[in-house]
């Protein structure tokens, strides 16, 4: 195993790692990304296929590099997102190793430097940034029992609807992913139970301008962690076929089963919340708040907008939804699989420096930090959900945090 000496070691070779090494660059710091296979893996190997990026393409953009196609207001598939990022790393010259996986970081023994051990060498380092993203590891509430005979698989693992067997499927979160793998399976003919939460009911495109537009203009981006709302719901939003509306009413019209939160179950029979209606209402208010909300800005700002392009009033519960099921057999039903789109959540395991909350040493599951800085020198987060705003983990925002970063690093040492 070799051994070396680096001034800053970026853990994570995604957007935000990049974007890290371009802020570095412009103070000519010494680094390298640790990459555990290839730059934006997860977008290669743990998305399906049908995905498009949820914002439109002019959004898509990392320091220095805005978006290079001709067609800023469409949704990149999936594979384009990978080829756009993969395009930054040549244009940036960014020192990556792809393949090296960080099995351990901790302090060198009688020094304030790092240690990190991967599967192929130990370096020693001044500054570490970990920017291995949100997304780490597959989030499945353990709210059931044993289950025989049904398929289950993370949102991350599924691919399309061939790979599950045959039957009707459970998609238990609907969120913007468990909805937009809903439509999948609806476009292939598959009957689909889905199991809803709190969401964010909003338009593709109100007035002319696309959702993403009014969340900049109305300051939503910006928002910082002190300003973060207690309910922290996200919106439904798609890009496949051009972008469209998410409405749950509207799937169940097309065949979907909508059911309250998934509450228990065993040998497959489950229990829901009688929930339901209230979350559809509630997601409701947030979809009046928005318009209302673009409206006000559009006027105050003097815009020529067109009308409004979306109806106010959200369609009738469907009689599945006025019903709300309760209970439900998942053979007689003719389910086959349950596809958990239930998030994810931080995995820092290989972390063995104290930057976790007190009494959560052990777990190693929420680093404490103020704007990606933690309280051990040198080391940083970056990256994350609400790292320092509500764009820090988005494409169009990490940029912001891994310039205040690295300048940091620069006044430190």
């Amino acid at each position: 195993m070799t051994r070396e000496e680096i001034d800053t070691v970026i853990i994570g070779g995604g957007q935000a790692g990049l974007a890290m090494s371009y802020s570095l660059a412009q103070f000519g710091r010494e680094h390298v990304i640790l990459e555990r296979q290839r730059i934006a893996e997860r977008w290669r190997s743990e998305r399906w296929d049908s995905l498009t990026f949820q914002f439109p393409n002019w959004t898509m953009q990392l320091p220095g590099y805005p978006y290079q196609g001709t067609d800023p207001e469409g949704f990149a598939h999936r594979d384009e997102v990978v080829h756009f990022i993969e395009s930054y790393a040549t244009f940036i010259q960014a020192p990556v190793r792809c393949g090296v996986s960080v099995t351990s970081l901790s302090m060198e023994p009688g020094s304030a430097r790092f240690q990190i051990e991967t599967d192929s060498a130990s370096i020693t380092a001044a500054n570490v940034v970990i920017a291995t993203g949100p997304y780490q590891q597959p989030a499945i509430p353990a709210v059931i029992g044993e289950m025989n005979g049904i398929f289950q698989v993370h949102s991350s693992r599924y691919r399309n609807p061939d790979g599950l067997p045959p039957g009707a499927v459970l998609v238990v979160g609907s969120g913007a992913s468990g909805c937009q793998i809903t439509e999948d399976l609806l476009r292939c003919g598959r009957r689909v139970y889905l199991a809803v939460g709190a969401h964010r009911r909003v338009p593709r495109r109100y007035r002319g301008r696309d959702f993403a537009y009014w969340e900049f203009a109305l300051g939503e981006f910006d928002r910082t962690v002190d300003q973060r709302p207690a309910e922290r719901v996200s919106p439904l939003l798609t890009g496949v076929g051009g972008g469209h509306d998410i409405d749950l009413r509207r799937l169940a019209y097309e065949g979907v089963v909508l059911l309250g939160r998934l509450l228990a179950g065993e040998q497959s029979k489950l229990a829901f919340s009688s929930d339901l209606r209230a979350t559809l209402l509630r997601g409701d208010q947030w979809f009046e708040q928005f318009v209302t909300a673009a409206d006000a800005y559009a006027q105050r700002n003097g815009l020529d907008l067109p009308d409004a392009d979306v109806a106010r009033k959200p369609m009738p519960d469907p009689k599945e939804a006025s019903i709300s099921i309760q209970e439900l057999d998942l053979k007689a039903a003719g389910i086959s699989s349950i596809l958990w789109a239930t998030g994810f959540r931080h995995n820092f395991g290989w972390v063995h420096v104290p930057i976790f909350a007190d009494g959560d040493e052990q777990l190693r599951l929420e680093p404490v930090h103020a704007r990606g800085v933690t309280r051990i020198p040198g080391l940083y987060l970056l990256g994350l959900p609400w790292l320092y705003k509500r764009k820090s983990s988005l494409m169009a925002g990490v940029g912001e945090d891994a310039a205040f970063l690295a300048n940091h690093i620069a006044t430190r040492n």
